[in-house]
């Protein structure tokens, strides 16, 4: 995948898990990082594309890009304050 570099953003892989717990790992996941830096998702479960953009409209964090690839959606995301 060379969507967007590999060096610059933390991923997660959460293929295979069902709601909530695929949103539950990424909310983890964005308290590990800095203000700032970006965090990868990949998932399979097409109920993750609601659960993070209801997320991220009620959060301080960004979505930057959303794609899927052969049933794996995608989401990049830059942590907020």
């Amino acid at each position: 995948m060379d969507r967007h570099s590999e060096d610059t953003v933390e991923h997660l892989d959460v293929t295979g898990l069902r709601c909530p717990l695929p949103l539950l790992k990424a909310k983890k996941a964005l308290t590990e990082l800095n203000a700032g830096e970006m965090l990868k998702v990949s998932a399979t479960d097409p109920g993750s594309q609601r659960d993070f953009q209801a997320y991220m409209d009620h959060s301080s964090h960004t979505m930057l890009d959303a794609w899927e690839v052969d049933d794996v959606y995608w989401y990049l995301i830059k942590r907020g304050d």
